[in-house]
């Protein structure tokens, strides 16, 4: 199953391509810069529901494994106990037992793990977003404070752009 946040991410991602798209096309500065920060902010959302659906997968094939070795285990316990008797099934339900603890406490761990996992990459995306718009709101005023700056350099990065695109024939 798709997490939502990779849906939703690939959807800012796509609206900002096209939001900095028509900014560059209008020379709205203003656009462009929204644009591109809405991009990289839908691609660090995808990135995170990626990270998500990879954890969750994990979890539930270590589950499923783990589940499968339990099953395999009680029936060959119980095979073997029903043909040697009464201290042999003792032993066989001990070893049963044993087995289903060290089954549940595996199980525990991949969810606990999944868990500080998806805590992890929760906090990163938060913080990615709070950097993200602290660095939008940055060039904002410094474009507002310097708007002939900041013209200079935008031309300077075309130019330079253009000179690695085309070259120096």
């Amino acid at each position: 199953m798709v997490d939502t946040t990779r849906i939703t991410g690939a959807a800012k991602e796509l609206g900002g391509k096209i939001q900095g798209a028509v900014g560059d096309l209008t020379g709205s500065n203003k656009n462009s810069v929204e644009g591109r920060a809405r991009e990289v902010q839908g691609t660090a959302e995808n990135l995170y529901g990626q990270a998500k659906d990879a954890v969750r997968d994990a979890a539930d094939r270590v589950s499923d494994a783990a589940h499968d070795v339990g099953g395999r285990v009680r029936d060959a316990v119980d095979d073997f106990a029903d043909s040697d008797g009464r201290a042999i099934k003792d032993r066989a339900r001990q070893a049963q037992a044993a087995a289903g603890d060290t089954y549940e406490r595996a199980e525990r761990s991949v969810r606990n793990a999944g868990r500080d996992a998806y805590d992890y990459a929760e906090d990163a995306y938060e913080n990615g977003g709070d950097y993200l718009r602290q660095g939008g709101r940055e060039v904002t005023h410094q474009v507002a404070e310097h708007p002939i700056a900041a013209l200079l350099v935008a031309g300077l990065l075309g130019y330079g752009i253009g000179l690695l695109i085309h070259g120096r024939d």
